[in-house]
Formats: structure tokens, sequence, C-alpha cells
């Protein structure tokens, strides 16, 4: 965690070569992320986006989403999430390759 407030979270983020985060949506929140370095594929809302340094995607309120690094280094990227409840209960996976479904 980078920085709390009261309508806004800020996290760093890092996902190693080949893995991938669940995929999720949130009923709270938008989110917006910026990577920082790596390659990467943010898919939302079924449609794929690169990511590589300097990108940046936004992620509505209740659009699933998840994200890969495709490169042969983590990918980072920071993530900023705004809404009403910013809460960690507030993640809702269809898909997740850690079994936390």
């Amino acid at each position: 965690m980078l920085d709390i407030g009261d309508s806004h979270v800020v996290k760093h983020i890092v996902v190693n070569p080949g893995k991938r985060l669940s995929l999720q949506y949130h009923n709270h929140r938008s989110e917006r992320w910026t990577a920082v370095s790596g390659h990467g594929i943010a898919e939302i809302d079924g449609t794929e986006h690169a990511l590589q340094l300097g990108h940046t995607v936004d992620i509505p309120l209740k659009a699933t989403h998840r994200v890969s690094c495709t490169g042969d280094k983590p990918l980072v990227f920071i993530e900023i999430q705004y809404g009403e409840l910013l809460d960690e209960n507030d993640i809702i996976r269809l898909s997740d390759d850690y079994n936390r479904v």
C-alpha cells in the first residue's frame, strides 16, 4: 500500500512472468492501472489491452478484469482505486489460478 485516503487507495503491484491475477470485478470501486516496468496484458470486459511502461488502463465499476505478465521480467504497475467502499471484501472472483474463488 502506497497511500490510503477516504476516497482512494494506491497500491504497488507486481505480477511475475507467466502469472496472472484473478478474473474479478468490484461493486463499489473503479481502478486505474499504470505500468511502470515489464510487459503484460490487461483484460477488461473481454477486451485485451497491452501494458508496458507508461501505459494506463481504466477499469470501470463492475467491469470484469485481470492482468497477466507476458514478459520475461515482472510486470509492475500502480493501481489507484476510487469509490465509496475501498475494501478487500469488494473483490468478486470469477476465476483464479490460486483457488480463491
